[in-house]
């Protein structure tokens, strides 16, 4: 299975350590070591995944379990969906909608448990703003208590395909994606989700 380039430091000083270990007989510590280095393998994968051909269709942009539906404040007519990632879930992250990124917007800030409710508010996030030929979304990547590095691999004015990777979060972290009014929002609380196949509204 394909892993991102960012597991490489991850994978490679782990396996030399490792190494050292078994030189000097320090057996378990060099298990230990190849245990993790397995782990990041896989937390770091990077699966292929095929979006579904309906053009009326909203995906997951994050493997999760949403937590939040609902307005983003009292009475607003448009609707955030938060997807937990736990260390076990896929961290890439994917375009909910095809378009082009008009806005780029990263925000140094706290380091809040993910589910916490003001982790959107305060915590260190990237949203990037979408804008596809019938809505626009806003996707934040959103920092937790473990997450201390957004990775963001696309910029104001590259264009995105449905599903197509646009970054990732490494460790537990929270993605939101912002709909607006005129999506019909198809999941709920407590929904497990895959990022890029995941249907989670649909286009009114």
């Amino acid at each position: 299975m394909r892993i991102v380039k960012e597991s490489i430091p991850y994978i490679v000083v782990p396996v030399l350590l490792a190494a050292a270990a078994a030189v000097f007989g320090f057996w378990w510590v060099a298990g230990f070591l190849l245990l993790l280095t397995l782990f990041m393998a896989f937390f770091f994968r990077d699966p292929k995944r095929v979006p579904p051909s309906d053009p009326d269709v909203v995906v997951s942009p994050a493997d999760g379990k949403v937590t939040r539906v609902g307005p983003p404040t009292p009475g607003a007519d448009s609707t955030v969906v938060s997807i937990f990632l736990s260390p076990l879930d896929v961290h890439i992250n994917r375009s909910p909608i095809p378009g082009k990124i008009v806005d780029v917007l990263y925000s140094p800030g706290k380091f809040l448990m993910a589910t916490n409710e003001k982790a959107s508010l305060v915590n260190e996030q990237n949203a990037l703003t979408i804008q596809g030929e019938k809505i626009t979304v806003v996707c934040k990547q959103i920092a937790g208590i473990l997450a201390r590095r957004i990775v963001c691999w696309k910029a104001e004015g590259d264009s995105l395909g449905l599903g197509e990777r646009f970054g990732m979060i490494k460790f537990s972290s929270r993605t939101d994606v912002l709909l607006p009014a005129n999506v019909r929002v198809t999941v709920k609380e407590g929904d497990r989700v895959r990022g890029g196949t995941t249907v989670i509204g649909r286009i009114s």
